[in-house]
């Protein structure tokens, strides 16, 4: 996506491709909340994850609990 806002027509253009054919009172929802979207992912891409693991090398209930509290 371009870092310009999509717009309703564009939202309502990218829908029907998808199959997903959208109510014309819909078209401006779908375009905040996939503005929205993109704004996170962007933030998500800029951080640094160093040497964390993937998520798929956790498992649960094989942690150390080695806290006092």
């Amino acid at each position: 996506m371009p870092d310009t806002a999509l717009t309703p027509p564009e939202a309502a253009r990218w829908a029907a491709r998808a199959g997903l054919p959208l109510p014309a009172d819909r078209h401006a929802a779908v375009a905040a909340t996939a503005d929205h979207i993109h704004s996170v992912v962007t933030i998500l891409r800029e951080l640094d994850f160093g040497e964390t693991v993937p998520a798929a090398a956790y498992r649960a209930g094989q942690e150390a609990h080695d806290a006092t509290v």
